[in-house]
């Protein structure tokens, strides 16, 4: 059985764009100092590391997204599940790449921590500054598709 689509339900993805922002301005001065703190290697570290959250980020808000124009019931489910998918595909970069290599694992680790918990608060920003409804508001009142002259309303009696 298909579920219809339910054009109705506003899945708004701006968040994603603040995100992307701070996560490249954050990231704009991090990758210099950790490249003059550390070397090359953790400077690389933190680019990647930013570049992989900010695509975590991405593929989770569009899969969520999706899902909830197919039902609010998947929306859950679809999180759960980019999530633990996320969280094995990092899992298996970190464990393949070789511990002396071109990047710094630890730092890339660290990075993605760091970049994680910034999604979070941003996340948890936009929610907090946006008005959100529970159920849908109901649409405004019609006027019969005119308004009338702006003297005329008040004069009537």
């Amino acid at each position: 059985m298909t579920t219809p689509i339910q054009p109705e339900i506003p899945w708004d993805l701006s968040f994603l764009r603040v995100g992307a922002l701070v996560t490249a301005g954050l990231t704009a001065v991090a990758a210099p100092v950790a490249g003059l703190v550390g070397g090359s290697d953790d400077a690389l570290a933190v680019l990647v590391g930013a570049a992989v959250v900010t695509f975590f980020f991405a593929v989770s808000g569009l899969v969520i997204a999706w899902a909830g124009r197919h039902g609010e019931a998947f929306t859950l489910p679809a999180a759960l599940g980019s999530f633990l998918v996320k969280i094995l595909v990092l899992a298996a970069v970190l464990q393949a790449l070789p511990a002396d290599g071109w990047l710094d694992r630890r730092t890339l680790a660290w990075t993605v921590i760091a970049g994680a918990l910034l999604w979070s608060v941003v996340q948890q920003r936009w929610v907090w500054t946006r008005r959100l409804y529970y159920v849908q508001p109901p649409a405004p009142p019609s006027t019969g598709g005119t308004l009338p002259p702006p003297g005329e309303a008040a004069t009537r009696g």
